[in-house]
């Protein structure tokens, strides 16, 4: 479906007037951008994405979030998907503010097509439809990773609201961190808790968001094992960004196989541990990094 006349286009690149500072600024950023509507430029770009089948609740906070945060001068950003990205968009319309839907598809091809309507009233509202993807661009699925690095790249900071463990959205977390954007989630969704645990700030407000931006990032409520413990002696064997499997965890502890697995996992769970893709063993989350610190520094 048509969303536009492409005569109404605008096909910008790196150095052009009116290409996103931002975006310009990451180390790999598209040599070509087509631009329906306007791109606002604005002191603070947020990002807001997760799951396409989110919950009631997912989708109602990342409206409400979104509301608040264009009613506190800021644009904001997602990737026009169903789910958590419409109902970004949709918040921001609510607060009459301005919003960019990122595109994995080329401009004249709707998708999802039940946003089309969605997708015109952004531009007719002040906001913008952006893609790298010429005139009838299908959404492949490599188009979507592309894509989520733009949205990152656009961005001071990135919001999950919602994931499961292996959404696209934490895609987009993974590329807002090498780009050193500001990464914070909304607790309650594997996704989301597993952000939370490798660092990223908790929010589940717009004052959240713009706090961890400042540098005050809240943090979750985290209690370190008891002192003595067999869960604390795991913990402190952990050690640094090498990882640790329960057999060697066993050895340095003298905790049996059987215990040190259980708790590995209430470690996990209560976001003290990261386990590393391929199962290739367990590390300290930054968190528990932090809080131990912090207890050696006030003994």
């Amino acid at each position: 479906m048509t969303l536009v006349e492409l005569r109404a286009v605008n096909t910008i690149r790196p150095g052009d007037l009116g290409y996103p500072g931002r975006l310009g600024d990451v180390s790999d950023p598209p040599s070509l951008l087509y631009v329906l509507g306007t791109l606002v430029s604005s002191d603070r770009s947020i990002a807001i994405v997760g799951s396409r089948a989110a919950s009631k609740r997912g989708t109602a906070c990342a409206r409400r979030i979104a509301c608040e945060l264009v009613g506190l001068d800021s644009v904001v950003v997602s990737g026009g998907a169903l789910g958590i990205d419409t109902a970004a968009h949709a918040g921001a319309l609510d607060g009459d503010g301005s919003t960019v839907a990122v595109l994995g598809t080329g401009l004249d091809v709707a998708y999802p097509a039940r946003n089309a309507r969605l997708f015109d009233t952004i531009r007719r509202r002040g906001g913008a439809l952006v893609t790298p993807y010429k005139e009838g661009a299908q959404p492949l699925p490599h188009h979507f990773l592309r894509r989520n690095r733009i949205i990152a790249g656009l961005s001071d900071a990135v919001v999950v609201v919602e994931a499961s463990a292996r959404s696209g959205s934490l895609h987009t977390a993974r590329a807002a961190r090498a780009y050193g954007r500001t990464v914070v989630a909304v607790p309650g969704s594997p996704g989301t808790e597993w952000l939370i645990s490798t660092g990223a700030a908790v929010a589940e407000s717009a004052e959240d968001v713009l706090a961890a931006l400042g540098g005050r990032p809240r943090r979750p409520d985290i209690v370190l094992p008891e002192a003595g413990s067999e869960r604390n002696l795991v913990l402190l064997a952990l050690g640094g960004r090498v990882g640790r499997n329960p057999s060697e965890l066993s050895n340095d502890t003298g905790v049996n196989p059987r215990r040190v697995n259980q708790h590995l996992l209430g470690l996990e769970l209560s976001g003290l541990a990261v386990s590393l893709p391929g199962c290739t063993g367990y590390v300290q989350s930054p968190l528990a990094h932090e809080l131990l610190a912090q207890t050696t520094n006030h003994t």
